[in-house]
Parts: C-alpha cells; structure tokens; sequence
C-alpha cells in the first residue's frame, strides 16, 4: 500500500513539472543600430571645479558612475580611466626608521596630514597616529622613533589674512624645554 501511493505521488508529480528544470539564463540582446558614444572631459582638460559635474543620464536610463558623479569622486575616476593615482593612496615607505636628517616623507595637498605609524620593521607595533601641518611638519613616533615629514605640495597661500587660526596655539610639549630642534 506504501509503495502504491508513493508511485502515485511521483507520477503526480511528472505529470505536472517538467522531467528537466530550465535553469536561470541569461542572454545578450544585439542592437544594430549604432549607440553613440558620449565625450568626456579628460583629466588633463579639468581646469576649473565647474569641469567636475558630469552630465546626468538620459532619460529612462540608470546613470553609470562617469554620468553621476561629481566633485573629487569624478576626479578620482577620471584619473582612474587614464591610469593616473590623483590621491596618490601608495603605502607610505616602512622599510626604514626615518631619522631627523633623513625622514620618511609625506606629500599633502593640505594643511594638516595624519600619518598611522606601524613601527619599523613594519607591524611591529600597533597603529600610533601623527599629525602634521605646515606649522609643524616634522613628527617622531614616540614608540620606534621613526620620523616623519610633510612636504606641502597644495595650492601657495592667498596672503588674505587667514593664517591664523582664531587666537589657536599649539600646546607646549617636552621637545619645546630640550632642545628646539626636537619641535
């Protein structure tokens, strides 16, 4: 009696869904017709801020990320389509201590740079964080001594007053009493 039912459930089941499952397919579609291509500004071409806005999609259609993007992030991918770091997102070089006469250099296009010190040989210690400015731009990692430099690569300074940061000034360390070189 098992047995009869049980082929009776499967011949239900043959008769209803196929012996082989369709599984899911994809295909491409061929348009004939020519789809025009769009031009880009070039990197090389970006010369004002007002060159970082793209153009939208069309109508209907899902903006790609060279339609949609604007500001630094189409910078960032404008450099990328041309093999060109803008952000220059290189590891900084751990293979050596850097020292006062020799330190390991940082390139900011800014007035303040943080550097995370992993200790030399690399990893030895954990992440200790530095901040540079232009004001001071030498830094020494207090747990391996490694020294770091900023080298200000930005726009020069407009003279417009603003060098002063509203009456701010710099907290006095230990460096400050030793020996002023330390600073």
């Amino acid at each position: 009696m098992f047995l009869q039912r049980s082929a009776i459930a499967v011949a239900r089941r043959a008769a209803v869904a196929p012996a082989v499952r369709r599984t899911l397919a994809t295909t491409a579609v061929r348009r004939d017709a020519e789809v025009p291509q769009k031009k880009y500004k070039t990197l090389s071409e970006v010369k004002t801020a007002d060159d970082l806005f793209g153009p939208g999609a069309e109508p209907g259609t899902v903006p790609t990320d060279i339609e949609q993007s604007t500001g630094l992030e189409r910078l960032e991918i404008l450099g990328k389509m041309e093999g060109v770091d803008v952000f220059d997102m290189r590891p900084l070089d751990a293979s050596r201590l850097g020292t006062l006469s020799n330190p390991v250099l940082i390139r900011s296009f800014g007035d303040e740079q943080y550097a995370g010190c992993t200790g030399v040989p690399a990893d030895s210690h954990n992440v200790i964080w530095l901040t540079m400015s232009r004001e001071r731009p030498i830094e020494r990692c207090p747990e391996c001594g490694s020294v770091y430099k900023m080298e200000y690569v930005g726009p020069q300074d407009d003279h417009h007053g603003h060098d002063h940061h509203h009456g701010f000034e710099e907290p006095k360390s230990f460096a400050d009493f030793v020996k002023p070189e330390y600073h």
